[in-house]
């Protein structure tokens, strides 16, 4: 059993007075770092034929910046926060109190990435399966990110072993569920869909693979970690809001992956 120092409560890099650069949006910014080098190589990119601004452009202002962050903080207040957006609707612009959901950004950057490829006269499917076969980078270093801030923790365990997070008013022991987010998002993922691209060149089969083994994973992963506090449990005593969100995330996978078989 480890019990975290009050250091994993929103940590800061550096402080220069109020201002601090905090671990957690190191983690943003270093995932579409990576994210960005990693497609600047990836096959299909060069297949399509973007540039390297091209490539700075989507993952940057497009991916990162109005589908990410813009559609992430949008899906948090729909998703999670509907009473308060409906009572003070100008606390969706309030990001310093925090709050993304990743089911928001993830409909943010299909969106934000469609206008991309009409603009540039993509197919928008096949970038998608490049995108989706970078994002587990990102999903692994944002979990990491939450781990440091002592949030999004898991449910109890039996008391012998976990971690004790300085931000639980309980104090007691818990699952690190961001650790096993970090792990099954990031890297189990990630090898998932790296072993599938790899099989196959069909249009959308990454893509909708993302959809459904992240939701599936998502999905399990829910069960060990601590539901938000204002909503609790959504359905049947025991799934998430998140949990629910995953559902049709995997139906559409599934969709894509017959359309994209049909169509290959």
């Amino acid at each position: 059993m480890i019990e975290l120092s009050d250091w994993f409560n929103n940590p800061s890099l550096i402080e220069f007075g109020s201002i601090k650069i905090q671990y957690y949006a190191i983690s943003w910014l270093l995932s579409a770092v990576l994210i960005y080098f990693f497609l600047k190589r990836n096959k299909i990119i060069n297949e399509i034929g973007l540039s390297s601004d091209e490539v700075n452009d989507m993952v940057f202002l497009y991916g990162l910046f109005l589908g990410a962050m813009c559609g992430g903080r949008i899906g948090y207040m729909l998703f999670y926060q509907t009473q308060q957006l409906i009572s003070d609707p100008v606390s969706l612009f309030k990001i310093w109190e925090g709050g993304l959901s990743f089911h928001g950004g993830l409909i943010g950057v299909i969106v934000a990435l469609i206008v991309f490829c009409k603009k540039k006269k993509i197919k928008f499917l096949r970038l998608m399966d490049a995108v989706a076969l970078s994002m587990p980078i990102g999903l692994g270093l944002v979990r990491i990110g939450n781990f440091l801030n002592g949030e999004l923790y898991g449910k109890a365990t039996n008391g012998d072993w976990g971690f004790i997070f300085p931000t639980d008013p309980l104090g007691i022991s818990r699952h690190p569920s961001q650790l096993y987010e970090s792990f099954g998002e990031g890297i189990l993922l990630f090898v998932i869909l790296l072993f599938i691209s790899q099989k196959t060149n069909i249009k959308g089969i990454v893509c909708s693979s993302f959809l459904i083994f992240y939701g599936s994973i998502r999905f399990i992963i829910e069960f060990y970690r601590q539901p938000d506090s204002h909503l609790g449990y959504i359905a049947f005593d025991s799934l998430s809001m998140g949990q629910l969100l995953c559902i049709p995330m995997i139906l559409i996978g599934f969709l894509i992956l017959l359309y994209s078989r049909k169509n290959a």
